[in-house]
């Protein structure tokens, strides 16, 4: 089996690239018919999936049999004035390669967000919710689900959020950060979500990516909290002497809107091959454990 990753070293696409050569995750064994499969990793520097001709001159030069897109331009405030780097990254990118897997018949594995829901829910969002991003990333990340939906049959669509890894920057880290040099700190009260650890997000993948269940899937770490709670917990954890305190979104206005409920319900890995996502709490004491700061 041929595994092509872009996007390979970002946060996701590093822990990709780890867990397929490591065969295992804290969750378990991946699947043995990827004992053998051959992983290309490129970035952006070696395949600009935005061009449709180096794309297309790309594919014809390689065969695959799945392909995992993990590059997206995800500075949710900078997508507000950058907008045209935010379509092509987030939208013409994942055309650009649905076409190819229509052309040349791979599976394409396509990683989007929480933000293509309006955010105003009262409870989580399942695969059928109507979407209404709020954003321009939410907004371009939409047309980029929509256009892997039109051009490929054979795709794999996981919204995820709030994901934090053990490469590159992410809350957990920042907060950490922060904890350690103020001692006391404002977290936001009034948004809430699904904290994921990568691990569970790829073991997840992994597992969908070798069957033909195709559509979309939510995939998120169970349970729900807010940006406080969270950051109460990492602190916790860490054992960091630091006082949180909750705030609202307000006192730290942002350019781009944050939804209000970011929680989405995993129905269809319920329904399919299996919800393993562990509670957000229980991923998130694990990551602490391990992650060298």
């Amino acid at each position: 089996m041929r595994i092509l990753l872009i996007g390979s070293k970002g946060q996701l696409g590093t822990q990709f690239s780890k867990t397929l050569k490591l065969g295992k995750t804290e969750l378990g064994n991946i699947d043995s018919v990827l004992e053998n499969a051959i992983i290309f990793e490129v970035d952006v520097d070696e395949l600009d999936i935005t061009d449709i001709s180096a794309t297309s001159e790309y594919f014809k030069k390689n065969n695959f049999d799945i392909v995992i897109n993990c590059a997206a331009y995800t500075n949710v405030d900078a997508c507000e004035t950058e907008k045209e780097i935010a379509f092509r990254v987030n939208a013409l990118g994942p055309r650009n390669l649905a076409i190819m897997s229509s052309t040349y018949n791979f599976k394409l594995v396509h990683i989007s967000t929480d933000y293509v829901f309006s955010g105003d829910s009262l409870e989580p969002y399942t695969e059928w919710d109507i979407c209404n991003p709020q954003s321009i990333y939410g907004k371009t990340k939409y047309l980029g689900e929509n256009y892997v939906k039109e051009f490929s049959n054979k795709y794999f669509i996981f919204r995820t959020s709030w994901l934090y890894g053990y490469f590159g920057n992410n809350f957990v880290k920042t907060i950490i950060k922060l904890a350690k040099e103020k001692g006391e700190l404002k977290v936001v009260n009034d948004q809430r979500g699904n904290p994921t650890n990568c691990i569970d997000l790829v073991h997840h993948v992994i597992k969908a990516m070798i069957t033909d269940q195709f559509g979309i899937y939510h995939c998120t770490g169970n349970g729900e909290c807010s940006w406080y709670d969270f950051a109460c917990k990492i602190v916790e954890f860490s054992r960091i002497n630091c006082k949180i305190l909750p705030c609202s979104t307000s006192e730290f206005p942002r350019p781009a809107k944050r939804p209000v409920l970011s929680s989405l319900d995993n129905m269809m890995l319920r329904c399919t091959v299996g919800d393993e996502m562990r509670n957000w709490e229980d991923a998130l004491e694990n990551y602490l454990e391990n992650l060298e700061v």
